[in-house]
């Protein structure tokens, strides 16, 4: 099976400081921070045609090639078709049946003549994302590819983003990756109440260590324009003690003055549980002074070749984007070296998660004495 590797091509742009962010790029970055979904948004940030186009190439759409176009319509008419017939709604026929799909986009935007039709836009944008994002994920299950093959592939990508991070400027002062091994997996699973395998979603993992704190803000926009779109930032997996939203808002002027152009309140409710977590542990087997920003997103990857595939339910001529969910790291350089000592450091971490895994294991049975004495809890049990 042939498979396209679309590497990330090194931005001749300096990188973006936070003060230079606009509406958009504060938009995305707050997704990020707050593990927040664009289902949620009211409204999208794109000024053109050339935008709309990068971000739809991000996703590994190719506008303009017959068989991408036709897909993307699909898309589009099976969205129409589930609000008209399911919840009676009248979408306009310039929102249903725009001469691109670039337009759409643009509606949902408030951008050109027909802006006016904004709110459906968007309604349309949601639906079409979860279709979107559905057949992705049931195409993958489909196609004859080997996890460890898209881990390779997915690799490729990442690291060819971090070349092109590096050359635009950007002060990285490591980059490393990994993948979750199976013992690890299988201790990560035990160690959850809810044990899943779909629930591990950091078996490809990414850290990205900056400088200087306010760099981890630039390196992640760079990531989403780039690499993966913000719209594939899995929901309600971000786990974030490193940076406040409100806190950046209060400490660039620049960022202060675009706050009434924000969909949402700045200090909303979640604000509320980043300082709960700051303050606290968000991971349990973490130490109380840990901090890091870990997101999960869905790396597209698009694999070719299907003439040669199996599966006789696979149309040889549509795009087969597949996601494949990859765990990224940001931390700064100062808080980088902190997290190694004393109860922050790794080694505290696992002996905490396997002294959990032994007593769920064990159900009220002796822990071995050995590893109760390293991590100073003693031979308890459940």
């Amino acid at each position: 099976m042939a498979i396209e590797i679309r590497r990330v091509v090194a931005s001749t742009q300096a990188i973006l400081p936070p003060e230079r962010f606009g509406v958009r790029e504060l938009e995305e970055i707050r997704l990020i921070l707050r593990g927040g979904s664009v289902v949620d948004w009211r409204r999208l940030n794109f000024r053109s045609y050339e935008e709309v186009d990068d971000f739809l190439r991000l996703c590994l759409f190719r506008p303009g090639q017959p068989a991408d176009d036709a897909r993307m319509r699909a898309i589009l008419d099976e969205a129409v078709q589930y609000l008209r017939s399911v919840y009676r709604y009248r979408v306009a026929d310039v929102v249903a049946e725009p001469e691109s799909i670039h337009e759409l986009f643009l509606i949902a935007s408030g951008t050109g003549p027909h802006r006016k039709w904004r709110r459906i836009a968007c309604i349309v944008l949601k639906v079409m994302h979860t279709i979107f994002h559905t057949d992705s994920r049931e195409l993958l299950h489909r196609f004859p590819i080997a996890s460890e093959a898209l881990a390779k592939l997915v690799d490729e990508r990442v690291r060819g983003w971090a070349e092109a991070l590096r050359e635009a400027g950007a002060p990285v002062v490591e980059f490393s990756g990994s993948v979750k091994s199976r013992e690890s997996t299988i201790t990560k699973l035990l160690a959850k109440r809810e044990t899943v395998a779909t629930q591990i979603f950091d078996k490809v993992r990414y850290r990205v260590v900056t400088r200087e704190r306010r760099d981890v803000l630039s390196a992640m926009q760079h990531l989403v324009t780039h690499l993966v779109p913000f719209n594939l930032v899995v929901p309600a997996q971000t786990e974030n003690t490193l940076v406040s939203f409100s806190g950046l808002i209060e400490s660039t002027p620049e960022l202060k003055e675009l706050v009434p152009q924000l969909q949402l309140d700045p200090y909303e409710a979640t604000e509320l549980e980043w300082e709960k977590k700051r303050n606290g542990v968000p991971n349990e087997f973490s130490g109380k002074s840990y901090r890091v920003l870990n997101f999960v997103a869905d790396v597209p990857v698009r694999l070719e070749g299907q003439r040669t595939c199996s599966v006789a339910s696979i149309d040889e001529h549509e795009p087969a984007i597949v996601f494949v969910p990859v765990e990224f790291q940001f931390v700064d350089e100062e808080t980088a070296r902190r997290n190694e000592l004393g109860e922050n450091s790794h080694e505290r971490y696992k002996r905490r998660q396997q002294l959990r895994v032994l007593r769920r294991l064990s159900r009220g049975l002796v822990v071995p004495r050995r590893l109760g004495r390293k991590t100073g809890e003693g031979n308890q049990g459940e």
